[in-house]
């Protein structure tokens, strides 16, 4: 199964964040693509969601499931996705795409075409730190899938 991380903002290459990610993508056996988008017009409230929605939706291939990082959606426990996940691989799917919009949340097109709103609480971080939170807890799901030791309910 092919994962894909697509954010609006970039991280700098040789950041702390960017290495904790890059610790993460390469244990897992999973491809893992990154892709980061900065939105560089001057917009403001939906027109920037909308833009920044399409750029999102342009990096994923099609039949991908979505799911979309938004403070007000969903709350699963790890192993819960991970449950998600092995459903969505048993159904035939071969990309999961994991968007995170700007700072001003998803466009309606993200949101309309999301299989999965998900929340990691209702706390705000950074959108730099929660794309290694993300990739922790793709990692996580793998090896829970795989029923290596490295998470304990």
């Amino acid at each position: 199964m092919r994962v894909i991380i697509s954010s609006i903002g970039k991280l700098k290459k040789n950041s702390p964040e960017a290495e904790l990610i890059n610790t993460y993508v390469k244990r897992t056996k999973w491809p893992i693509d990154i892709k980061e988008h900065e939105e560089k017009r001057t917009l403001s409230g939906d027109a920037l969601k909308n833009a920044e929605a399409d750029l999102l939706l342009s990096s994923i291939p099609e039949k991908a499931k979505i799911v979309a990082l938004d403070e007000h959606g969903e709350t699963l426990s790890s192993r819960e996705l991970a449950d998600k996940i092995r459903t969505w691989q048993n159904q035939g799917t071969d990309a999961i795409a994991f968007l995170i919009g700007g700072a001003d949340g998803h466009g309606k097109k993200v949101k309309d075409q999301a299989n999965l709103t998900l929340s990691f609480g209702r706390m705000t971080l950074p959108h730099f730190l929660m794309r290694v939170v993300l990739a922790e807890q793709i990692y996580r799901a793998q090896t829970i899938l795989d029923g290596h030791p490295y998470h304990r309910d």
